[in-house]
């Protein structure tokens, strides 16, 4: 409806066209004329000022000259929206994410959820102010609280933890490597920290987080006796390899196998403990390591493989396995090694299950913390002088990459890298090492921006016994180790896997 000042306007044109008798074919202009007084929510006499809506939308202008010169200005509602860059990505990519048309210096909640393959919630939340413009880089502005607060870019991802209401001890993996997780980010109006279902999403993208690249290829490995998983890079090879191996926590875990298949290495995901496909015969200590000399040369034998051009990478209980694998099996040569969390301690013995048995003989060692969580890194302490008890590492013939954290409640892997690193010096092999320290970090060393997990639930395969693990670490410092050492892994293995390579390696991007 036409308010009083519309009213007088559209009188002073019926004037001129009665009075001053403009020609009936310039109707068109009067009409054009006539709507624009009609459209009440596009019309201003005056400059725009910001006011809160309750719509939360924002109120955008411009200016337009008529025939007498004066400026008049036209507004329309713009809702929020959220910019990230890129929403189809690999895990080890930074996003960028940009909000736009919120209210000037206005506080805001950013929200990410997400739902695991174990039907448990995950997110994170973080407070933000935007700009005289109304926009919030998350790249570049501050969080002022929430599950992180400073300038994190990717903190939206690493800070996730468990939903309240979820199961505790719960750990974020994946299980299913060829669908992506699905990160759903929101912006919320002031700062929150609960109940976000009950409130109002100004804006939301979905973001597609893959471990698996565009071409990369997953072939399930059934040569007997071994058990595990071959990822091959886009491209018909050969391409330098990884044996990836994992913990005590058994299983066969693909994720990190198919993300170094992403950036252009074959890997291969093996299954050595806790998987129904290993036969009990194979899951208990063989001296002579037949089942990994088997998983080491299919690999180095295969079709799409660089012979030769192999690389060993262990995490935990597959840290020690790597150095035996280096040192005690004849006729395998690895290129290098990549160690993390774990420790020259054999803790193995002939016959007895491939973990360490010590748990029951050396109870008194273990430490329960005051919510019941277990510490398990004082079990080899003090490290014993019985050499069949420690591997030979002085035997390494290989650069050997080692990573652990300096808050490891789990195992003892900085006391490990400081004897590791003794020995090799002793034998004049000290230039073949490289040691990552990372202080404020724990056990679970995993990809970038995966989050921490300072303890959960870890089922022993040896007894079939689920207990709550202190892992260590704090979330913030422990992140950045996760993401400064994936790098220099990646760095690691290029310079001595790719440049013996004749064919230049391709990343896979999406």
């Amino acid at each position: 409806m036409l308010g009083a000042s519309q009213f007088i306007e559209l009188g002073h044109l019926l004037f001129l066209i009665i009075v001053i008798n403009i020609p009936i074919w310039n109707i068109f202009t009067v009409t054009s004329l006539v709507t624009l007084l009609g459209m009440k929510s596009l019309w201003r006499l005056r400059f725009y000022k910001y006011s809160h809506l309750l719509s939360n939308n924002i109120k955008m202008s411009h200016q337009k000259c008529f025939s007498s010169g004066a400026p008049r200005r036209y507004s329309y509602y713009v809702a929020p929206m959220i910019i990230a860059e890129p929403t189809r990505g690999l895990v080890d990519e930074l996003i960028r994410l940009k909000i736009t048309y919120l209210m000037p210096n206005r506080q805001v909640t950013l929200q990410s959820k997400l739902l695991s393959e174990d039907a448990d919630w995950w997110e994170a939340y973080a407070h933000y102010v935007s700009d005289s413009e109304g926009i919030v880089r998350v790249s570049r502005d501050k969080s002022f609280g929430g599950t992180y607060k400073g300038q994190e870019p990717m903190g939206l991802i690493w800070s996730m933890k468990l939903a309240p209401g979820s199961r505790p001890g719960m750990r974020l993996r994946k299980k299913d490597v060829t669908v992506p997780y699905l990160i759903t980010i929101s912006v919320y109006d002031g700062w929150i920290s609960r109940n976000f279902d009950k409130r109002a999403v100004l804006a939301s993208v979905v973001l597609e987080r893959f471990y698996m690249a565009p071409g990369v290829t997953r072939i399930e490995l059934n040569e007997e006796p071994v058990i595990g998983t071959m990822f091959f890079p886009p491209g018909p090879g050969p391409f330098p390899a990884i044996l990836d191996m994992w913990g005590g926590g058994g299983g066969l875990v693909e994720y990190r196998a198919a993300l170094l298949a992403s950036r252009g290495f074959a890997t291969l995901a093996l299954a050595y403990l806790g998987h129904k496909n290993v036969p009990q015969s194979l899951q208990t200590f063989d001296p002579n390591l037949f089942y990994f000399k088997e998983a080491f040369n299919i690999l180095n034998n295969h079709a799409k493989v660089s012979k030769d051009n192999v690389a060993i990478l262990g995490l935990s209980l597959g840290f020690t396995l790597a150095l035996l694998m280096a040192t005690e099996i004849p006729n395998i040569h690895p290129k290098c090694l990549v160690c993390i969390s774990g420790s020259h301690y054999k803790g193995l013995l002939e016959g007895q299950p491939v973990i360490f048995p010590d748990f029951h003989k050396d109870e008194n060692k273990i430490k329960i913390t005051e919510d019941g969580s277990v510490i398990w890194r004082n079990i080899p302490l003090p490290f014993p002088d019985d050499p069949k008890r420690m591997v030979q590492v002085d035997k390494i013939k290989c650069p050997m990459m080692l990573i652990f954290g300096e808050d490891d409640q789990n195992w003892p892997a900085p006391e490990s890298a400081v004897e590791i690193q003794k020995v090799l010096k002793a034998a004049g092999k000290e230039h073949l090492l490289t040691t990552l320290a990372y202080p404020q970090t724990g056990h679970l060393i995993e990809p970038p921006y995966s989050p921490h997990f300072r303890k959960s639930k870890f089922k022993v395969p040896s007894s079939d016994k689920a207990v709550t693990v202190l892992w260590g670490g704090e979330a913030k410092p422990h992140s950045d180790a996760q993401e400064d050492s994936w790098k220099k892994i990646l760095v690691f293995l290029e310079e001595h896997l790719v440049s013996h390579h004749p064919v230049a390696v391709t990343q896979s991007k999406l």
